[in-house]
């Protein structure tokens, strides 16, 4: 084996290992990236040649963690890995949105990445070290890649910026976020934020991009010590300089009348077909079929180039727009009359129907990856149906598209919606996007907030996203800002950079550029049109509803929340439950108990005010310590020689002694109470050692005229009589009184 190391040091000491020679030596690249305990194995493939008539780049991107690398179990029946989690898609597009731009524009041939997570130390995240595993695998490949690139986190804690910090850190951040690049170029940014300014923002990608350097440095020295500085030959690509000629000289003014005409997007896109389809005729019938994938490649070009022209010599976009132009906006809330929380937001031609949902802490969802386990109490799912872009096709379930689309909403959302103690329901918000000409996501962001106001969600701000896009000219020398781009000057274009927040701040960013030597003034420029962008939205979306409603709606259920003693968790789930379940039976609501340090939160969830009211003095009751001096009403639970039970509390039963049941002498207690009977006692003494309770019925009736208090004989201290059993064994509680459930049950308690 030819073994070969590199070790990179950050700044504060700590090391990355990479390694390659050892593992997967028949893939065409294979690394080993280590930080700590956590261990990546990358490992690339590539086809000899392309597939006839390829004109893309065939590249998939597939992250894995291994459930043992964590010395833990899959969960479900089969005991076995299986279809990615969210997180792994969510991984395997932040290594391909950073490769993907760096494939040469004539390689065709299909690209496998595999990046598998094989030892995972609990506290070290290793998201940030798999874009650099992905691209060291490919330098010590001869696979052709304009790298190396390398990706890293940098969250800003207490002011400082930190690179790859650990995951117990991160919870003091106000700024995580992404950053891919190559040593000249940012590529790729995304993440989240807690309303920080754009400045602070560009300062971490720039701290980012001098750590990155580092990086791009050491692959270089293992490319050359591994003798892959040189690239495979290959020739994907048949050109015909004639006929891209003829396309030029045919096409391109047509092209840029139908762009400079201002037509919405199917009228456009016809046109720009029907162009096609003209030039098509011009050839030779028996010629077409072979030079048809030339043809689309020609054309694609000289539209795009025409699209390109128009905006940077005229200012003119597609639509008509100027540059820093937002489209028309039209938003609606309470659309869906049983839906707890609906908006329709419309801009331009991209429309979202969301909704929200409010539901108990049994709804949250249940996290069980290799690294990450919980329960998440905000949720946002994202859908793209194929109609919506006017796709006569059928909808396969939901793809890598919508997982990250709707994680970036997500990010955008979650720092203002509220939490724990400020907020007792799950909230799930659901995008449908019906309409999408660019930026559905962003949509998805205005579309959420004003849903969730509209549930009566008490967010702490309202929150709006924009998308921007970028056109440049050859070295850069002129470009144009793009704000709220369409889907066609995303495709055509340089740069795909949303960013969503409040009037006070950022709150989350996804940014993909696709062109080399990006100024930083142009990211400046970029981030201040997106503000102006944003708050324009903000003022429309506000137009609509300008704050939360104050109460839910009529059909949404309740809950009361209270906080309850540690100890008493046992007694109000019951052995096996039995307690609960019998409160939520005969209540009609929903129960859940979380303990929290040396509390238990306890929801009531319900449709049924009485019921919930009903279920709240049950636990209360349970939970109330009985104290010396009250009065209490309590059921009479059985009857010996000596006295009654009273039970005054739930769970709690004390003694009512024959002599306390009234002032004169009784002979038979079922004289005075029955089994079942109601009866109002008073409190008069808790044994300190045992707990037992003494009552009195006595101590509430009037003392009768003359009445002398008979002669007792002396009882030993704390013995007011033992309930006992035939065996003679005592009942007695040990917790406030003859308590019922003195064996504590096992908590099943989330």
């Amino acid at each position: 084996m030819n073994i070969i190391k590199k070790v990179i040091t950050l700044g504060d000491g700590r090391t990355i290992e990479i390694e390659t020679g050892k593992l997967a030596k028949q893939a065409d690249g294979s690394v080993v990236v280590k930080m700590g305990g956590t261990m990546l194995l990358a490992a690339v493939t590539c086809a000899k040649e392309a597939k006839p008539d390829t004109d893309f780049m065939p590249l998939s991107v597939d992250y894995k963690e291994k459930f043992a690398a964590a010395g833990r179990y899959p969960g479900g029946f089969m005991k076995r890995e299986g279809r990615p989690s969210d997180y792994e898609i969510l991984v395997s597009r932040l290594i391909d949105r950073a490769l993907r731009p760096l494939f040469p524009d004539d390689f065709h041939a299909e690209v496998f990445v595999n990046v598998f997570l094989i030892s995972a130390e609990k506290d070290i995240m290793p998201d940030a070290l798999a874009g650099l595993a992905a691209s060291a695998a490919l330098a010590v490949s001869d696979i052709p890649f304009n790298g190396p690139i390398s990706e890293v986190r940098v969250a800003r804690i207490d002011g400082t910026f930190v690179i790859n910090p650990a995951f117990s850190e991160l919870g003091k951040a106000d700024l995580d976020i992404m950053v891919a690049a190559t040593y000249d170029n940012i590529m790729m940014v995304e993440g989240e934020m807690k309303e920080v300014s754009e400045s602070v923002m560009l300062e971490a990608i720039k701290f980012a991009h001098q750590e990155i350097k580092k990086h791009c440095q050491v692959q270089n020295e293992l490319m050359a010590d591994t003798g892959k500085t040189e690239k495979r030959i290959y020739c994907h690509e048949e050109n015909d300089e004639d006929l891209r000629n003829a396309v030029e000289a045919f096409c391109y003014d047509r092209c840029y009348a139908i762009a400079r005409s201002g037509e919405d997007k199917h009228a456009r896109s016809d046109a720009f077909d029907a162009l096609k389809a003209e030039f098509m005729e011009t050839i030779p019938e028996d010629e077409r079929e072979a030079k048809t994938v030339m043809v689309n490649r020609y054309y694609h070009d000289v539209e795009k180039r025409a699209m390109r022209r128009m905006i940077l010599d005229e200012g003119i976009r597609l639509d008509g727009r100027k540059t820093n132009e937002i489209r028309p906006i039209w938003s609606e809330v309470d659309y869906l009359p049983m839906a707890h929380g609906s908006a329709i937001f419309t801009r331009g031609e991209t429309q979202s129907l969301t909704t929200v949902t409010l539901g108990t802490k049994l709804d949250m969802k249940e996290m069980d990856e290799v690294l990450i386990q919980g329960t998440e109490q905000f949720v946002l799912h994202y859908n793209f149906p194929p109609f919506s872009t006017g796709e006569a096709k059928p909808s396969r379930g939901i793809g890598r598209r919508e997982i990250g689309h709707g994680n970036l909403a997500h990010r955008a959302l979650k720092p203002m919606v509220p939490v724990g103690e400020e907020n007792p329901y799950a909230i799930r918000v659901v995008s449908d996007i019906l309409e999408s000409n660019g930026s559905s996501s962003m949509a998805t962001v205005c579309a959420g907030t004003l849903a969730l106001m509209d549930a009566g969600v008490k967010l702490k701000k309202p929150v709006s996203g924009i998308a921007m896009g970028l056109i440049t000219d050859t070295g850069n020398k002129k470009f144009a800002v793009l704000s709220d781009i369409l889907g066609d000057e995303d495709h055509l274009g340089d740069m795909d950079f949303k960013v969503t927040g409040t009037r006070d701040g950022i709150t989350a960013t996804q940014m993909d550029i696709k062109v080399d030597g990006l100024p930083y003034q142009v990211l400046e420029q970029a981030l201040e049109q997106a503000r102006q962008g944003r708050m324009h939205i903000m003022n429309e979306m506000m137009k609509t509803l300008s704050e939360p409603r104050a109460e839910y709606k009529p059909h949404v259920p309740r809950i009361v929340q209270i906080i309850i003693p540690n100890t008493f968790i046992g007694a109000v789930i019951g052995t096996g439950g039995k307690v609960i379940q019998e409160i939520q039976k005969t209540t009609g609501t929903t129960i859940t108990i979380t303990e929290q340090g040396e509390v238990g939160i306890v929801d009531i969830f319900g449709e049924n005010k009485e019921g919930m009211d009903a279920a709240l003095a049950t636990i209360k009751a349970i939970t109330t310590v009985p104290e010396v001096g009250e009065v209490y009403t309590g059921k009479v639970v059985s009857i010996l020689e000596f006295g009654a039970f009273v039970e005054i509390l739930p769970g709690k039963e004390g003694l009512l002694h024959v002599s306390e049941l009234d002032w004169h002498k009784i002979d038979k207690v079922e004289d005075v109470v029955k089994v079942g009977e109601m009866v109002t006692v008073k409190l008069l003494e808790i044994d300190v050692k045992s707990g037992k309770m003494r009552l009195s019925r006595k101590a509430l009736l009037e003392k009768p005229e003359g009445y002398v208090e008979p002669e007792r004989k002396p009882r030993p201290s704390g013995d007011y009589g033992n309930r006992g059993d035939s065996r003679g064994n005592s009942r007695g509680g040990s917790r406030g009184g003859h308590d019922r459930n003195d064996r504590r049950p096992s908590r099943n308690r989330e």
